[in-house]
């Protein structure tokens, strides 16, 4: 049946566009031959890539959900995607994936997929809008529960119904739900007060139920991560593990004909029906599931789950309930060569259609192509998820003069296909431009859940840790205690020193205790207090941190004084070169070129740092500051840390700019002396336009024509020298610093506003996400993990930190896998053999590289998409981040292997830091990891020996803390004038902290929040809020989780606040006793304080009270006492009235 292809909005959506392919005269054919009683099988033909996602989307509801069994894993995801793009409606499919990591023999269960399982068995039974279930064979060979077990395991509960929290506590307990202090992942509950919060297996948010007696007074769904409340529901079903887990069991097509069964008898059962590329190949696939055997390998240390192989289903019972259903086969190609079966229980249908033409990004063979097509009169729909990208396209045409029509599409498949039978074609925008296509599943959701917790775990101050008191030193942690100040109780954080001396501590002291973080292994020495040996170390180290910052400031400050280079605006070769990126742009990326080219073209030199994660386009942005450079006629130089390195960014700068006018050159160790002689000559002459070089660059042999742009990568890599002889180079040069884990001095400089700073937050659209597995280092797991690999063509990284272990990995790995070809590469070889042995690797002569960590310094092979790594347990968080950042940098699925030695139990730590990464597969949490890395090994070469001492002896917290002090010191002393115009919100700040001191009740009572670490956390948490609209949310988050909030804790939060105004006053201690506050002001040698508008202020709030305010003058020390102060609201009220008094 021909149709019209105008009857069609001018842009029409995915569902619209679908109508012209799946048309109802089509559909009408599929039904009646599903539907005749003599076919057992229908066999569509001549249906390639994502033309049977389209065909199926189409097919009505039955009473039966219509059953797709996919090839694997992956293709059920993309066809469960691509239902839910065409219907737009997420609730008409589900998804049935396998409840383990791995293959079930392993026994590595994945709380989020059993989530989406039992999500699924639910709406078989309750949704009316359910239409199609996607799955795999490995899913469909494990046990789902029987109907009535289901039944028995579902609890479902309503707002505004009576329930006895008692007894539905008993009832979660007795259905295999575990109490925690907070709910993380599925199967657990946490009650705090009135709350109770329950994660059920049949959603992948968890819920919050607030009772009012015993009546359920709100239901609430939850974000794991953030523990907030998302959105409000009317009931909840919740349903525990066993409701997966059962050893009486049947299979997912049995269950499915149960159902059928049961319609029937209310006269409305149409028969099951299983859409497959091949049905016997999943009768197959499950029978040879089930004569597996267990393997004992990947279980490590008391983590798995041994009667892993009690869940496959009876091969013959699944094969007699698959024999039973009604059966469509979609996998017979169209050629006629291929015949479909033919019997009398046989029909078959053939359509006319060919996959889309993979183009490559050649321009020239797509408008050749697309021309042919629209003069012999087919209709061209562009599937596209961003408008930006068809509009691009559109651009694209048009820059080149091709007169090109075509018909935007909102929505993608996954993969484009053409209709030859109607002449449509229905082509997606990812494969024209060649980019990896991603598709999401819900229980993603579920799975930040893991790592929110490790995290959070790895922070938590536990009794016995080493905790640094800034004032004290190093003690260890003794509790929370309750104390009593004036007859009104109070909490205090209890430290013990040497001599069993005792501090106790604050909350409002929190911000000046941090938990000791030094080199793992390496316990810290516990200070004696009362020796001055504490502030010796401390004086001493903000005092090279003074002269290490001032020579920084001096450098910054001449810098923004400097006039230099003012780039002119882009010319239309920097356009095209922008457009040619094969990427779209992310929104940070787009933000970053546009304040780097702001930059450029002011006449103050540039001093930016780029942060971004592993592979989310900092290079670009460095190809397209430097082209902008070459443009003006300045030279651009690339510092990079290795000759690895080098030479890969020469690669990717020669690619990018290969029909431009910019002539690229690299300079190493590696290269002849006769070329760097060549190269060092044309570069004082000015023939080259960018160099790219190790430290090289930086040597006194090398001079510049005109050196315009200092870009330096991975700067983690450099030495404190390295990075100052750069900047001596010339002061008024712009410098692009780029990093994915930015050294913390240098975040801290870019924090405090002495340099810009752009972070590149969002992934980039479509990357692979990296599947991450923890295992015992084991023959069978390694042996599988390469073969896979080979078996693609592919090259696998494997990483061992001990040089000396690389020789016995490599005789075990030619054994365990014979053939393969291994080559090692260590940062001790000779630097001409190491840079052959990784010239070698990428030109494909080997299939592995077993390396140290130099594949950590920023080497990008696209054709490497496995990384095994040894011995993960000795990695810090931010090192194996960044190892595994680099695989999944092509359109094939990425694999990271954390080996650890079998049997041998974790600590707690290196087990929470591999769980985090494990949880955490997606990309984009490079710059938290910055921020949040425990484990400060490698910090001597970050930070220069004689820092990494510092750190060792203060801890790395305090060691930041010191350094924030000593810049605030010299920013409000030394260089108060050239910080004038860079103080925050425009207010120069005096005290870099205000102590407060009160006999007032402030705290999170027991009853209120129960957890004593919990109570920690939040306290720690408000203590260290910078900013008003922090404390807002935290107040907003409080009332969250733990209900109405008491008055003693509304004050308590009050005190940030607070404290945030007085130290904008210039006040150093601030008191709150016997109904009195007193302020304590800076000392006399701070003069340009007393000069200053913000104790003009406090002066002009004396003349408006005088009655309840005086000043007092003690030994050079001022302060100033205000009466009739009750309680934190007022003393709030009083600081606020005098920030907005104009000063005397």
């Amino acid at each position: 049946m021909s149709v019209k292809t105008n009857d069609l909005t001018q842009n029409p959506d995915l569902s619209q566009a679908d109508r012209l392919f799946a048309s109802d005269a089509r559909v009408a054919s599929v039904i009646s031959a599903i539907d005749a009683p003599d076919v057992r099988r229908l066999c569509l033909r001549g249906l390639p890539g994502s033309a049977p996602a389209m065909m199926f989307a189409r097919l009505p509801r039955r009473s039966t959900p219509w059953l797709i069994v996919a090839e694997d894993a992956d293709a059920a995801g993309y066809m469960y995607h691509d239902l839910c793009q065409i219907c737009g409606d997420e609730r008409r499919a589900a998804i049935f994936p396998s409840g383990y990591k791995r293959h079930i023999r392993y026994g590595q269960p994945d709380p989020p997929a059993q989530i989406l399982r039992t999500e699924t068995l639910d709406a078989i039974r309750n949704s009316p809008e359910l239409c199609w279930i996607v799955t795999s064979p490995e899913a469909l060979a494990e046990k789902v529960p029987l109907d009535d077990r289901l039944d028995s395991l579902t609890l479902t509960l309503k707002s505004g119904k009576s329930c006895d929290m008692g007894e539905l506590l008993v009832r979660l307990r007795e259905l295999g739900f575990r109490e925690t202090d907070y709910v993380y992942e599925p199967g657990q509950f946490a009650r705090r007060g009135s709350i109770l919060d329950v994660f059920s297996y049949s959603n992948e948010y968890p819920y919050r139920l607030d009772f009012f007696d015993d009546e359920i007074d709100s239901i609430r769904v939850f974000n794991v991560e953030t523990q907030l409340s998302l959105e409000r529901v009317e009931s909840v079903t919740l349903i525990p593990l066993g409701a997966d887990e059962t050893s009486d069991g049947i299979s997912l097509v049995e269950f499915l004909t149960a159902q059928h069964q049961r319609g029937r008898k209310k006269g409305k059962g149409e028969m099951p029906v299983i859409l497959s590329r091949s049905p016997q190949d999943v009768v197959d696939r499950v029978r040879g599931i089930a004569s597996e055997s267990f393997s004992q390998s990947a279980l490590i240390a008391d983590e798995g789950d041994p009667d892993a192989m009690s869940h496959i289903v009876d091969a013959d019972s699944f094969e007699e309930a698959f024999n039973f259903c009604k059966t469509v086969d979609y996998g017979y190609s169209a050629h006629p060569a291929i015949a479909a079966p033919d019997d009398a229980a046989t029909r078959t249908l053939s359509f006319d259609c060919s996959l889309q033409t993979l183009y490559h990004k050649n321009f020239n063979i797509i408008s050749e192509s697309f021309t042919r097509l629209l003069s012999e009169g087919y209709r061209i729909f562009i599937l596209s998820d961003s408008t930006l990208q068809t509009d691009r396209l559109r651009d694209i045409f048009a820059e080149r003069g091709d007169h090109i029509g075509f018909t935007p599409v909102g929505r993608t498949i996954h993969e484009g296909f053409a209709d030859n039978e109607l002449k449509i074609c229905y082509f997606t925008d990812h494969q024209i431009f060649d980019r990896f296509h991603k598709y999401s599943l819900r229980s993603d959701k579920a799975r930040s859940g893991k790592l929110a917790l490790s995290l959070k775990e790895l922070n938590q101050i536990e009794a016995g840790d080493y905790i640094v008191h800034i004032d004290h030193g190093i003690g260890r942690f003794g509790g929370l205690i309750k104390t009593s100040v004036n007859g009104r109780p109070q909490e205090m954080i209890k430290l013990l020193y040497q001599n069993d001396d005792i501090i106790l501590v604050s909350i409002h002291a929190l911000h000046k205790l941090s938990k000791y973080r030094g080199k793992e292994g390496v316990p810290p020495k516990i200070s004696r207090l009362g020796t001055g040996a504490w502030q010796r170390i401390r004086e001493r180290t903000k005092q090279k941190m003074k002269d290490m910052a001032r020579d920084l400031i001096r450098l910054y400050a001449a810098r923004r004084e400097e006039q230099g280079f003012a780039y002119s605006p882009d010319s239309y070769l920097q356009h095209e070169l922008e457009a040619s990126f094969i990427y779209e742009d992310t929104p940070d990326q787009l933000k970053a070129t546009a304040d780097i080219k702001a930059d450029m073209e002011s006449p103050r030199p540039m001093d930016r740092l780029v942060c971004g994660d592993v592979g989310f386009g900092k290079t670009e942005i460095a190809v397209r500051a430097a082209f902008k450079a070459a443009c003006d006629s300045k030279q651009t130089a690339v510092l990079v840390p290795t000759t690895v390195l080098a030479m890969q960014h020469y690669h990717t700068f020669a690619e990018r700019l290969k029909d431009l006018p910019v002539r690229v050159e690299f300079l190493s160790r590696a290269r002849k002396p006769k070329d760097v002689r060549q190269i060092l000559a044309d570069l004082e002459q000015g023939k080259i336009d960018i160099i790219i070089g190790t430290h090289k660059l930086i040597g006194k042999s090398v001079k510049f024509h005109d050196l315009g742009l200092l870009v330096v990568d991975e700067e983690q890599k450099f030495g404190v020298a390295v990075k100052e002889r750069l900047k001596q180079l010339k002061v008024n040069v712009d410098t692009l610093t780029m990093s994915a884990t930015p050294i913390p001095r240098t975040l801290q400089f870019s924090l405090m506003g002495a340099r810009d700073l752009s972070s590149l937050n969002t992934p980039p659209a479509n990357r692979q996400p990296i599947l991450t597995t923890v295992s015992g280092f084991d023959d069978d797991v390694v042996a599988e993990a390469v073969n896979f690999e080979l078996s693609r063509n592919g090259q696998i990284f494997f990483i061992s930190n001990r040089i000396n272990d690389l020789i016995d990995i490599e005789a075990r790995l030619k054994r365990i896998v014979p053939g393969v070809r291994v080559v090692t590469a260590h940062g001790q070889m000779p630097p001409e053999q190491l840079e052959k042995a990784i010239i070698d690797f990428a030109a494909h002569d080997y299939d592995v590289l077993l390396s140290t960590t130099i594949v950590e310094n920023g080497i990008d092979m696209p054709n490497v998409n496995t990384i095994i790594i040894n011995n993960a347990h000795h990695f810090g968080l931010s090192e194996l981040h960044q190892l595994r950042g680099r695989v999944g940098r092509s359109s094939r699925k990425a694999f990271c292997y954390m080996l650890v030695p079998p049997g041998m139990p974790l600590t707690p730590v290196a087990r929470r830091r591999l769980q985090a990464i494990e949880s955490f597969s997606d990309l984009g949490s490079g710059i938290h990891i910055a921020m949040q890395d425990l484990d400060i090994r490698g910090a001597g070469n970050l930070l220069g020996a004689e820092q990494s001492g510092f750190i060792a002896d203060l801890g790395y917290e305090a060691y930041q803390k010191i350094l924030k002090e000593a810049v605030t010191e010299l920013r409000t002393q030394e260089f108060a004038d050239s910080f004038a115009d860079m103080t925050r919100d425009g207010v120069q700040e005096f005290v870099s902290d205000c102590v407060i001191e009160s006999d007032l009740e402030l705290r999170l009572p027991p009853e209120y929040v129960p957890q004593e670490s919990e109570r920690i956390l939040l306290y720690q948490q408000l203590d260290n809020m910078e900013r008003p609209d922090d404390v807002k949310v935290f107040a907003e988050r409080l009332k969250d989780r733990f209900g109405a909030i008491p008055a003693t804790t509304e004050e308590l939060i009050k005190v940030v606040p607070l404290r945030m105004e007085a130290r904008r006053l210039g006040i150093e201690r601030l008191t709150l006793k016997g109904g009195r506050m007193y302020l304590f002001f800076v000392g006399d040698d701070n003069k340009a304080y007393y000069q200053s508008p913000a104790f003009g202020k406090v002066l002009a709030y004396m003349q408006i009270d005088p009655a309840n305010t005086r000043l007092r003058d003690q030994s050079g020390k001022r302060s100033m006492v205000v009466e009739r102060v009750a309680g934190v609201s007022r003393a709030l009220e009083i600081l606020q009235t005098m920030r907005d008094l104009c000063p005397i």
